[in-house]
């Protein structure tokens, strides 16, 4: 199986904002935690606070199908389910 790598960005309302930051750094070790991830990073836009870059590597296809899973049943799905994310995803 090949790896599946996602890259793109968010954006965050801004009455979402600190909840989101809260929460991004136990999401963010969570993430680099799973079995099968290899690379995790979000990282604030240098220009927009409401905007982060994310990039992520997986090992394969059912590692990051795992991810997605989590995530939706978890606070970090709870508390970005207003965000607008824009991505684009190889290997699936």
């Amino acid at each position: 199986m090949s790896k599946v790598i996602l890259s793109g960005f968010i954006l965050v309302p801004a009455s979402d904002l600190s909840s989101v930051l809260e929460q991004l750094s136990v999401h963010i070790d969570l993430t680099r935690n799973e079995s099968g991830c290899l690379i995790f990073n979000v990282e604030m836009d240098a220009d927009d606070e409401c905007k982060f870059h994310v990039y992520e590597e997986f090992v394969d296809k059912t590692a990051f199908e795992k991810h997605q899973q989590r995530v939706q049943s978890s606070l970090w799905g709870r508390v970005t389910k207003n965000v607008k994310r824009s991505y684009a995803i190889e290997g699936i």
